[in-house]
């Protein structure tokens, strides 16, 4: 679909963003990132500023690795097979403790989310997850809050196992769409970041913003719409911002 006729196509489907878009996750998983590095005895610490500045980097394992050569901009004695090694157990501890604090309860959906996925498919649209997280954490998410049967509601879901370039590469929006079979034209994406609507952006997919704490100062050019959360979004809202973005 040429990019100036996407909007001419009859909408499908919604492809949400996980983190910061259907849940308010980024303080637990700060919490979980500072939990891993006390257990490895290193002495950082991310404070919320720190954090919203290192939600820029998407993944991680990204995040570690960028923060570590912030921290150690001249050290080389690090070999690089120990270096991923260090890497991988803190992000293994981290999504351990994260996936643990989520199931007890410290995280639920944002307001509306669950609303429009329902009059979504009461209006036979499909639903999608396009998201640089990993598995066990969408999981972690979507069990307790839609059901063990989570996966069925969803035409495709595209993470950091499936689709390791993170936003804003389009990489897992591209994914998403070739396994739902749709053009970009049929879709809306829902995202909280600029990383977020830069990757959807590249893919060609109209991008409703509902910002949070850690992004709310962004850059959202180029978004379809800025809401403060769901419950400002319906279908018949999306069909008449989509046709009046034409």
């Amino acid at each position: 679909v040429e990019r100036g006729q996407r909007r001419q196509t009859v909408l499908k489907a919604l492809i949400f963003d996980v983190d910061g878009t259907l849940a308010d996750t980024e303080a637990v998983h700060m919490a979980a990132f500072n939990h891993a590095f006390a257990e490895e005895g290193l002495d950082w610490h991310w404070d919320t500023p720190l954090y919203t500045q290192l939600l820029e980097v998407s993944g991680g394992k990204e995040r570690i690795k960028h923060y570590w050569h912030q921290v150690n901009p001249d050290c080389t004695e690090l070999d690089a097979s120990a270096f991923e090694h260090m890497v991988q157990r803190l992000h293994e501890i981290k999504t351990a403790y994260y996936e643990e604090a989520v199931l007890n309860g410290a995280v639920a959906l944002r307001p509306g989310v669950l609303a429009l996925m329902n009059e979504a498919g009461n209006h036979g649209l499909g639903l999608a997850i396009a998201t640089t997280t990993s598995p066990v954490n969408i999981a972690a998410l979507l069990r307790p809050t839609i059901g063990a049967d989570w996966r069925a509601h969803f035409l495709a879901v595209g993470d950091a196992s499936s689709s390791p370039i993170k936003k804003p590469h389009p990489q897992v929006y591209q994914q998403v769409l070739r396994d739902m079979n749709f053009g970009a034209g049929a879709c809306v994406a829902f995202e909280d970041s600029s990383n977020g609507l830069r990757a959807a952006s590249a893919a060609d997919i109209a991008t409703v913003i509902t910002p949070n704490a850690y992004t709310h100062h962004h850059d959202f050019s180029g978004a379809l719409r800025v809401v403060p959360d769901m419950t400002h979004v319906s279908v018949p809202k999306l069909q008449e911002w989509l046709r009046s973005a034409r």
